[in-house]
This record gives structure tokens, sequence and C-alpha cells, in this order.
């Protein structure tokens, strides 16, 4: 029976199903041992720096960039304004979000080249500590924040949003703005690109109510 068994298991070269493994193994370790040569066009090739002009809270600023810079790393690493914050570095936290020509946008998904002359605002040129912005007063009084990571994202999106509401533009709950109030179903929809790792949500509406001085519908 033994030797029946261990002749259906080799193959008419007496090769057997182990060898076959064996050798497969052998194989991959050595083409991944292989160092593989690529063409001179496929080599990464220099990259030449472009001249890029961003208006940053009213101020010009004129910068050397690589062109692949994102708007979020010019105004961290080159203008040095580390408000704008990096959470997840893929547009899906809303850390990042800064207002371009009055809309808002995650600053991590577009390049810097690319808003080239726009104006350009941060956190930082919302208020100072001295004079804050209504809303970043909002959040300190209603406790809109836990760790404060999100915050500046979060107020720089509730601006926005606000000002999108007073120009009329429609959401995904209400299309239908003609009503001076709006409801807390509008308000998380709207502020949906932002997230609360401490779901500090409650907090943010209400400083966002405060505000707003609007009333749930």
């Amino acid at each position: 029976m033994m030797t029946a068994e261990r002749t259906s298991a080799r193959g008419d070269d007496g090769m057997t199903r182990r060898n076959v493994l064996a050798a497969g193994a052998v194989t991959a370790v050595g083409l991944a041992a292989t160092p593989i040569e690529t063409s001179p066009a496929a080599q990464s090739l220099p990259v030449t720096p472009m001249l890029v002009r961003l208006n940053v809270n009213g101020k010009d600023h004129d910068l050397s960039l690589d062109p692949r810079t994102t708007l979020l790393d010019a105004l961290r690493e080159h203008l040095h304004l580390t408000g704008s914050k990096k959470g997840c570095d893929h547009g899906q936290c809303g850390a990042c979000t800064v207002i371009v020509e009055g809309r808002r946008i995650n600053s991590c998904l577009t390049l810097a080249a690319m808003h080239d002359g726009d104006e350009i605002v941060t956190i930082e040129g919302l208020g100072t500590p001295q004079d804050l912005h209504p809303l970043q007063k909002a959040f300190i009084e209603h406790d809109g924040y836990q760790c404060g990571y999100c915050t500046p994202g979060q107020i720089c999106s509730a601006v926005a949003m606000l000002s999108e509401i007073e120009r009329g533009v429609p959401s995904h709950v209400s299309a239908d703005l003609m009503d001076v109030a709006f409801s807390d179903d509008e308000v998380r929809e709207r502020m949906s690109g932002n997230i609360c790792r401490c779901a500090a949500y409650p907090n943010i509406i209400a400083a966002i109510r405060d505000v707003s001085g609007k009333r749930t519908a």
C-alpha cells in the first residue's frame, strides 16, 4: 500500500510533488536575489523646481517648489504654518482643511502648483490669540475640542460651511435653504468630511449654532 501511494504521487519522470515544491521555492528565492536592471528611461529624472505664488492669509509668498509638493506640505514645511494638520494624508479625516478662494478643501489632496495666485486662508488667518474669530471663541466656550488635533480643520470647515449656507449652496440633506433655520442633520452632513476621533461632535454643533444664531428647524 505504501508503495502504491508513493507511485501515485510521482510523475512519469520520477519527480515527486515535494521535489516540485522545493524547486519552485529555490527558483523564487533566486529571482528575489537577482537585481533587476532598469532602462535609463525608467530611472527617476531630476525634478526641476517651479515658482509658485500663494496668497496665504492676505500675504503673497513666492516659493520655489517641487511640482509634486502638496498644498499642505507647502504650508507646513515651507511657510511654517503648522496649524493645518497632517492626519490621514488621504483626504479622509479633514484635519488639513483650509479655505481656498472661499471654498474648503483638503490641502493634502491638492498640489501647491495648482493654486498659483489663489487666496488661501488657514486657521492662522482666521484670528489671533488677542482677537479670536467668533467660531474660535465658540469652540472654546462650548468645549468643541479635546485633543485639539482636528480643531483647525473643523473650524476652517465650519467657517466655509456657514458661508455656503449664506450663499444658498444646497446639501444632500436639504436642497431648500429659503428657511433661515437648518437641522442638526444638515450640519452633520455638511461637516461629515471632518472627523473628530475624540467624538466631540455635539459640542462642535453647539459652537456652530452659537455663531450662526440659527436654531433647529
